[in-house]
């Protein structure tokens, strides 16, 4: 090549092709804006790039995967910023991603083998009950159905295989906790503006359209960040808090156990200030289990004297009475506390109304998606105050039991592995940390929707698959120190 022949930079443009390409594409957009707007132009200028973006996916369905994923941490907050059913996005791109999978295929042999597993039968027998659900004769809105089984078993279902296809390599497993510890400190960080600076223009408009009800208590915001509730985002920085705190003390490398550990404290201050009660269920609850995995009695005292003081700390002192956060976080240790007794009432009134109906009364029968497609309905007025609740109410008895069952399978048979069949050091923290945040999870999940709602469900569903393929990294791990 000339450098002083060849044409270079913006030299380019002098070409009669690209003039004629961004003169057409000038037009069009004006055209688009004349007729409907900003948003059609907005939209004409996107499909370039969204053209190039399905030429990545299609070429390496592994990068729609990790797109998703990050996309779904954030896709909630965006809905204060650009209204409409963006949550359909993530539908759609789980769904291009087994497109893109599928077309590989005819250009590289695709491995299915990785999928064929337990946890993807477990997955397809909880979707296939949800299908079975469309018939429930309890059922008012099939819309509704459709909404509400994507956060119930949708995701999950679509969710396992891909990360068994696309992620089972060491180097995926780290590259999950790299994202995960980047969009912590995303979501800290801007919970951190909210608590300093206080809300946006769209945050504010969110909370005067009903927001406010469950943010602002005694005068007081409960942060939410970009996520669709301060639960959700308490109980992701709990989650998020103990998975990172954990990895920071089994890590050896100083620069990456002071980055754990910086992400740890950081999510937990998101914790706090968050106002959630409940989410002090998941770095307690799942420290215990921690403790348990690793088979150490000593810890395991220490662990219980730790608990036990800061039980004591919250329930029978008033050490710390005048900082708000903390004063929120006791409540939930009161069992007179008005909120507890509203929600005792509640299954009460849900024990009568199921003693009937083993199959409950159809999801998407409760909370917000009852009360958008059947809001005279009993279910749609008796908040259900809890995952487990709202699966009972929604599924029955019978869906109930099942997932337990699915969640309690999971929980055990990963543990089992963790416990007696893993070696690797390193694997076998990531697993231990895993197992732990996802078991506190489930118990703060009494309390909240937090397995359900976007992102904590995603994240779930992939560790889940991460803990089921463990045996695999540590191999790969031994094969490749063998070979150095």
């Amino acid at each position: 090549m000339n450098a002083f022949t060849e044409l270079s930079g913006s030299e380019r443009l002098r070409k009669p092709a690209i003039i004629t390409a961004i003169v057409f594409a000038a037009v069009i957009i004006a055209f688009s804006i004349k007729g409907g707007g900003l948003i059609p132009a907005f939209i004409v200028v996107a499909l370039p790039f969204i053209g190039l973006f399905f030429y990545f996916v299609f070429k390496d369905p592994r990068k729609g995967l990790i797109f998703t994923f990050t996309i779904n941490y954030f896709i909630i907050g965006l809905t204060r910023y650009l209204p409409g059913p963006l949550g359909l996005v993530i539908d759609g791109m789980l769904i291009i991603v087994y497109i893109a999978v599928f077309f590989r295929s005819f250009r590289i042999k695709t491995d299915w083998s990785p999928a064929k597993n337990d946890l993807t039968l477990l997955a397809s027998i909880w979707f296939l009950y949800s299908i079975f659900q469309l018939f429930n004769p309890e059922a008012v809105s099939r819309e509704a159905w459709f909404y509400a089984m994507r956060g119930v078993s949708f995701y999950f279902f679509l969710t396992v295989p891909l990360t068994f296809l696309l992620f089972g390599k060491v180097k995926d497993l780290r590259l999950f906790f790299t994202l995960w510890s980047v969009f912590t400190l995303l979501g800290v960080a801007k919970g951190v503006m909210q608590f300093k600076f206080g809300v946006d223009p769209f945050e504010q408009r969110w909370l005067n359209q009903g927001g406010a009800i469950t943010h602002i208590l005694f005068g007081k915001l409960r942060i939410f960040s970009f996520f669709s509730d301060a639960g959700q985002f308490g109980g992701n920085m709990g989650f998020a808090g103990l998975v990172f705190g954990i990895l920071g003390l089994n890590e050896k490398n100083r620069m990456r156990k002071g980055f754990y550990f910086f992400v740890s404290l950081a999510a937990f201050y998101g914790m706090l200030i968050s106002g959630t009660r409940g989410s002090i269920a998941v770095p307690a609850a799942g420290s215990v289990v921690y403790i348990i995995l690793r088979k150490q009695f000593k810890m395991l005292i220490l662990g219980g004297i730790f608990i036990a003081l800061a039980f004591s700390f919250f329930k029978y002192t008033t050490i710390g009475q005048g900082n708000a956060e903390i004063r929120r976080m006791r409540t939930a240790f009161d069992p007179n506390e008005a909120s507890f007794q509203v929600r005792e009432a509640n299954q009460q009134k849900f024990r009568v109304y199921l003693s009937t109906r083993p199959f409950g009364g159809g999801i998407g029968s409760c909370g917000n998606w009852g009360m958008r497609f059947s809001p005279d309905t009993f279910l749609a007025t008796t908040p259900p105050d809890g995952w487990y609740t709202s699966i009972w109410a929604e599924q029955g008895i019978v869906g109930l039991s099942l997932h337990l069952f699915i969640l309690l399978y999971i929980l055990i048979k990963a543990s089992f592995i963790t416990m007696f069949r893993l070696k690797n050091e390193e694997i076998k923290t990531k697993m231990q940390a895993l197992i732990a945040g996802i078991f506190g999870i489930m118990v703060a999940s009494y309390s909240s929707g937090l397995i359900g709602q976007m992102p904590t469900g995603i994240i779930i569903y992939m560790s889940m698959a991460f803990l089921f393929m463990a045996r695999k990294f540590e191999k790969e791990l031994v094969n490749t120190n063998d070979n150095e």
